[in-house]
């Protein structure tokens, strides 16, 4: 019997694509072995897996206005320009304004796995749910902290920041966890080629003390290339069945535009349908 892999790619707000089609899958009751995910990504997993429809969504139009959630009076109170502690503490954990169901997502039989970098190594770590506990959703923080726009998350004394920096789009580990299928949702469009990082004196200077995280940044298009190729590879064997934009709005990882953000929920919904009897195929086969 196939051991069958979800991966949901980060892409800060852009994410709200991989929302829809995640509540797709809540409509459909489809559920997977194995789940891992990257930065946004990694949180728009911990609520499919908490089975809570329509609270991903809610991150990306309801709350984005929220004093917290980002900004430059977040960037200069607390050092991230996302409100981390903010979106994944205050708002998340069991008191907040719209809290995540964690004994469902502790209690759901999915193993779920979270993307970040060691700050210092520059290298990808793969934090278990297990290394969550109610009310402490620091590696899904961690994932989330992009550098220069966010300090780096405190673990253990370890520091760490987004996984998107060293595995964005984490296939071998999916395989290398006993994954025989995997389904990505990607927030790029198919075909979309990263490019360098800019901004290079920025990034440099903001993560100075953390040299091979700023080596990580620098070689990023690479890492993101050869995920991509992976992924492809996998999917013309048959191994892999890939979501991803097929009409996406014009917008950034950091748009917060409540519209845009719903437009782009529709379109995974959209695309989720168009695709629903080919994806089945893929699951049963």
């Amino acid at each position: 019997m196939s051991k069958i892999g979800l991966i949901v790619e980060g892409g800060g707000m852009k994410c709200a694509y991989s929302a829809g089609i995640l509540d797709a899958f809540l409509d459909e009751d489809i559920t997977f072995d194995y789940a891992i995910g990257v930065s946004a990504g990694s949180a728009n997993v911990a609520s499919f897996l908490a089975g809570q429809r329509g609270r991903n969504l809610r991150y990306y139009t309801d709350w984005i206005k929220d004093p917290g959630y980002f900004g430059i009076k977040s960037f200069i109170k607390t050092g991230n320009l996302f409100g981390l502690q903010h979106i994944y503490g205050d708002m998340t954990n069991s008191t907040g304004v719209d809290p995540i169901d964690f004994p469902t997502l502790s209690a759901n039989p999915t193993e779920y796995w979270i993307v970040a970098t060691d700050a210092a190594t520059g290298k990808p770590v793969y934090f278990p749910k297990s290394k969550m506990k109610q009310d402490d959703y620091r590696c899904i923080m961690a994932s989330c902290a992009l550098p220069a726009a966010c300090k780096p998350i405190e673990i253990d004394g370890k520091r760490y920041y987004d996984g998107g920096v060293t595995d964005a789009i984490p296939v071998q580990r999916a395989m290398d966890d006993g994954c025989d299928k995997i389904v990505a949702i990607l927030s790029k469009p198919r075909g979309f080629i990263k490019k360098p990082e800019g901004m290079r004196f920025l990034y440099s200077r903001m993560c100075r003390k953390f040299p091979n995280t700023v080596k990580a940044l620098d070689n990023r298009h690479i890492m993101y290339g050869k995920c991509q190729q992976l992924l492809y590879n996998l999917e013309k064997e048959d191994k892999a069945f890939i979501f991803a934009p097929s009409n996406p709005p014009k917008m950034s990882t950091y748009t917060m535009d409540r519209e845009v953000e719903q437009q782009l929920y529709d379109l995974g919904m959209k695309d989720f349908y168009d695709a629903e009897d080919q994806f089945k195929k893929f699951l049963i086969n």
